[in-house]
């Protein structure tokens, strides 16, 4: 669950850099400034430095829940896929600040930022499967939960999912919160943003047709209880995304509605991973493993015995 605020959280907080255009409060990297790890006064205004190198500082944030849920993994002797997601986790927000340092260098154009914005949601969708599949008995059977139907229907939702983001990020790219003050309009998508914001709409609209779907066969179905839980959860929060995303549109996208706008992304796209993890889930086992492992409940038993021999 920490690893799962982590990667949202950090979104959000990029997206505070972006609206407050302090994308170049820092203006190299790995360093703030040239010949200097931290903020200079009079670089560049102090507030849009500590924003942009207070959003720096929470990547190994991240990059802490990230190796504390590999070494949680290993040390409990967790199975495979669970391991690959902890370690997936890590490797992703490496590469999240080298995308970080290219938008940077290339000035915030539109298409750097999006590059920078997207892997932020594969991350996130990963810390919620792994939040989702580390309830389950690592001595379980994989157990199809939903018909294959389903299941496809939520792979369609799934993708629907990222063309919705895909066209967000274009959206915003054709605006003019190009994260930087000094930046103007230089960099940005040269389309029309309400156009635009309609395309986003539609597909938005296609995405939220499949989730429904998604839903109404769950219930067909009679499926379980956690699986309807998990489409209402995720509709309601596709419900509140819309108002956000309608009211920005009318009332021309205030600054402030952005961080909230950014921060249901990460939601939506954790609720959709956590309704599709429904499909398959693993059944049967040893329920009463404290360690969710055998091997793990059995190097747990071995230390207990050997502090209890001290």
């Amino acid at each position: 669950m920490i690893l799962l605020l982590c990667q949202g959280g950090i979104t959000v907080s990029g997206s505070v850099v972006r609206v407050t255009g302090s994308g170049l409060g820092c203006e190299t990297w790995p360093n703030c400034h040239a010949g200097s790890l931290v903020p200079v006064p009079g670089a560049a205004p102090l507030i849009h430095q500590i924003i942009e190198f207070g959003n720096r500082l929470l990547t190994f944030v991240v990059a802490a829940a990230a190796v504390a849920a590999i070494v949680a993994m290993h040390m409990a002797k967790r199975r495979y896929e669970l391991k690959l997601y902890a370690w997936l986790s890590l490797g992703g927000v490496a590469l999240q600040a080298v995308l970080g340092a290219i938008s940077v260098f290339m000035d915030l154009h539109w298409w750097a930022v999006a590059i920078h914005f997207l892997p932020s949601m594969v991350l996130v969708w990963i810390a919620a499967m792994l939040f989702a599949r580390i309830k389950e008995p690592d001595d379980g059977e994989r157990t199809a939960a939903l018909p294959a139907s389903i299941r496809y229907m939520a792979i369609v939702a799934a993708v629907g999912l990222g063309v919705v983001l895909i066209t967000g990020t274009m959206v915003t790219g054709s605006g003019v919160h190009s994260g930087d003050a000094g930046v103007g309009m230089d960099g940005r998508l040269d389309v029309d943003t309400e156009i635009m914001a309609y395309i986003h709409a539609a597909c938005m609209y296609v995405y939220v047709i499949f989730t429904v779907i998604v839903q109404i066969l769950i219930y067909r179905n009679n499926a379980s209880k956690a699986a309807k839980n998990a489409g209402w959860i995720l509709i309601a929060c596709i419900i509140i995304q819309w108002a956000i995303g309608v009211y920005q549109f009318y009332m021309g996208v205030p600054r402030w509605t952005i961080p909230f706008h950014i921060g249901m992304s990460s939601v939506v796209t954790a609720c959709t991973a956590l309704l599709y993890s429904h499909g398959i889930v693993r059944t049967g086992g040893t329920q009463e493993l404290q360690s969710g492992s055998p091997a793990g409940d059995i190097k747990r038993e071995k230390r207990e015995k050997s502090l209890a021999a001290r």
